[in-house]
Parts: structure tokens; sequence; C-alpha cells
């Protein structure tokens, strides 16, 4: 009868607090850096070394992140960089496995890992996608046969460590990756948020600090430069995930393949040559952001113009405030709803109205792809000649930072 109450006792003392007797705060500081782990395995991992191969990983690092992943996902490697790479390749369109611009806003935000499950049992998506991906003995047998048999392991483990709130920590864990990614990165990521770059499809960066989501907050600038293990491109953003990237190549454990593209400026030409026009082309990205700069520039501009003229609430005015958010896009992103009324602010302003038109000369640059090098050359210093000879400064300096680039 002893021996029945101590083995009660300690039942319900191990319920109660755990092999750790740990207090709240720090079951919480637990469960805070069990799922930070987890977002640096996705980003780091699965997202940036094996689907877009942009650095390679230590073994160790690698099979401590596919261990992690097996505990705290149950995801399998194969599955997940087949799934994204073909996000990539066919992003925004019907078959995207998760794109808000096709499904829904509110599909991939809350079924975003049932889209996942689905895709992974295309077997097409697996073998034309998943390629390059690990196929060693312990993937084989354990990591891809008993993908569920490793997060019922983490059940066990937390509830031993914490007791019987651990099946809180580990519930939380397990909704962390379906919330955060399937969801948000899939979902807001291509639905709400700020663009740094005209990117083909409809990326965002949704916040400029990627520390919760480990830098794929910063989505946009991803989409721009997917093999980038870089995700941070402005002074004011932050990818944590680059920061954990460094530290494991200071210490051997990493080796960066690429990085994002810098325009370089160097003497300024006395005539664009084809050296300009591959610097102009490889970063093209870059140099239609500065581009909208100037664009948001003279509209700010002319904003001010009618602000001394005391015609802030005029038609022109409102088209005008418009403009200074959608006039830089390219025009197929823009909505029908609101060319009509740029339309209208063009028509009022002949500065502005030589920007778009400029703006999309340049655009053809690469945009074209029947016309010989040669021809764009001859192209490329035509568009300096007139922005020069335009007699509207933001053209004149654009031209000549052109004219300066290098590779």
């Amino acid at each position: 009868m002893i021996y029945l109450t101590t083995l009660h006792d300690g039942l319900v003392e191990w319920l109660s607090n755990g092999l750790l007797d740990a207090s709240w705060w720090q079951i919480l500081l637990t469960a805070l850096v069990f799922t930070h782990i987890t977002i640096a395995a996705v980003t780091i991992y699965l997202h940036r070394s094996q689907a877009h191969r942009s650095l390679d990983l230590h073994p160790v690092v690698s099979h401590f992140f596919r261990f992690w992943l097996w505990l705290t996902t149950g995801m399998v490697t194969k599955e997940w960089v087949a799934i994204h790479r073909k996000h990539h390749a066919k992003c925004e369109t019907v078959d995207d496995p998760h794109s808000p611009v096709t499904r829904g806003i509110k599909t991939v935000l809350l079924t975003g890992s049932e889209l996942y499950r689905a895709e992974a049992k295309v077997g097409e998506t697996l073998s034309k996608y998943g390629h390059g991906t690990p196929d060693d003995w312990i993937e084989r047998h354990l990591y891809s046969r008993f993908s569920w048999q490793g997060v019922a392991l983490m059940l066990i483990v937390n509830m031993a460590l914490f007791g019987a709130i651990g099946a809180t920590v580990w519930a939380v864990q397990m909704a962390w990756i379906p919330i955060n990614a399937a969801g948000i990165i899939n979902g807001l990521g291509h639905y709400w948020g700020y663009r740094n770059f005209e990117a083909a499809d409809a990326s965002t960066n949704i916040s400029p600090w990627g520390i919760v989501i480990g830098g794929e907050e910063l989505h946009n600038n991803h989409h721009t430069y997917p093999t980038s293990a870089k995700f941070s491109v402005k002074r004011y953003e932050f990818d944590i995930g680059w920061v954990y990237i460094r530290a494991l190549e200071s210490i051997g454990l990493a080796r960066v393949r690429k990085t994002p593209p810098r325009l370089a400026l160097g003497a300024v030409r006395p005539v664009a040559d084809s050296q300009t026009l591959e610097a102009v082309i490889a970063n093209r990205y870059e140099v239609m952001a500065k581009y909208a700069v100037e664009m948001r520039r003279a509209v700010r501009g002319e904003l001010a113009r009618l602000k001394e003229q005391g015609a802030q609430n005029s038609a022109h005015w409102r088209d005008l405030v418009l403009a200074k958010a959608w006039l830089h896009r390219d025009e197929d992103k823009i909505p029908s709803g609101v060319k009509t009324r740029l339309a209208d602010a063009l028509s009022e302003s002949p500065k502005l109205a030589q920007l778009v038109a400029m703006r999309e000369e340049l655009r053809a640059l690469w945009t074209r792809t029947n016309v010989s090098a040669e021809q764009l050359v001859v192209d490329l210093q035509a568009w300096c000649r007139r922005a020069e000879g335009s007699g509207i400064a933001a053209l004149h300096d654009f031209s000549l930072k052109l004219r300066a680039a290098r590779i």
C-alpha cells in the first residue's frame, strides 16, 4: 500500500513538474527556443541550402537539421524541396501548389498545410523537382519511412521534461510551421506587404525585420534573388537567418555560394557600351528600384507644387497621391480600376508621363527576347541621349549612373 501511494505521489509530481521541475517562464522560453530552432532549420537547411543551393552546410549541421525537423515537423526533405521548387517554377499560376493569387488568400492561410500534403502525394512533382535531396540509408529507412514517429517521440520528450504541460509545448511546436510557413509565408508573402523589386510574381516583404520567421519575412527579396543565401537587401532590413549562416561560415560549418548582386558604379563612360548593357541587365531589378525612387520623388514634387497653389482638394491631387503608390509598378501589376486614374494624372503632368514612357523603354532592354545584343546596345545609347537631353534632372542623373554601371 505504501509502495502504491509512493508511486501515485511520484506520478502526480511528474505530471505536474516533469523531470526538470521548470517554472512557467522557463517552459515558455524553452518552447520559443524549440520553435525558433525549427524555423532556422527550415530557412537555412530546407530552403536556402536544399531547395536553392545557395549555400553548402557541413554534414554535421545538415544532419542535425534533418533530425530536428523529423522530431518537430515530420516533414520529408525531398517533399518540401520539390513543392517549393515547383512553387517558384509555376509561381502564381494554376499549377502553383500554394498561390493566394489563384487559390485565394483565405484558402492558403487556413489550409496551407493541407495544400502541402496534397502536393506531396503527386509523384510527378517529387520526381521532377525533388532531385539532389538526401537519399542515404537513414533517410530511406527512418526519416521518410517513419515520419510521424519523430513527432511522437518529441511529444514523449516534452512530457518527460515538463510533465503534462509538455503536451502544450508539443502542440505549439506542431502548429508553428503550418501557421508560419504554410500560412503566413505562402499566403501573406504573396498578398500583403511592401515590394523592393518588381519581381514577375506577386511576392511581398511582410516585414523588414526577419526575426520571427527566420528571415522568410523578406519574401519579395527572395523571389527576386532566389539563389541568394542572404534575404536582406536594404540597409534597414534584417535577416536573422543570414546572421546564423555567417556564424556557421565563420567556424567552417557553412559555405555561401551566392548573395544578391550589387550594382557597381565606376567612372562615367563617354557612351553606353556592351559592358554597360551587361551590367544593367544583370542588375535590372536594382536598376528599376532606383528608377522607382526617382519617380516617387517626381510625384512628391508635383504634390508640393499643387500644395503651393492650394489645390490639395483637386482631383489631380488625389490622382497623384494614388500615382505615388502605383506609377512605378509594371503595368500588369496595376489594378484595372487604378489605371484610368493614373492616365488622368499623367495627362496633367508631361514630366511624369515622360518618366513612365522612358521606364517602359528601359525595361524593354531585357524583356525583348527577339533583339540582338548589338541592337540593344544601340537602344541603350539612344535612351541615354534622350534622358540627358530631356531637361528632366532625374532622367539626366539616372542616365549618368547607367553609363557608370559596372559588373
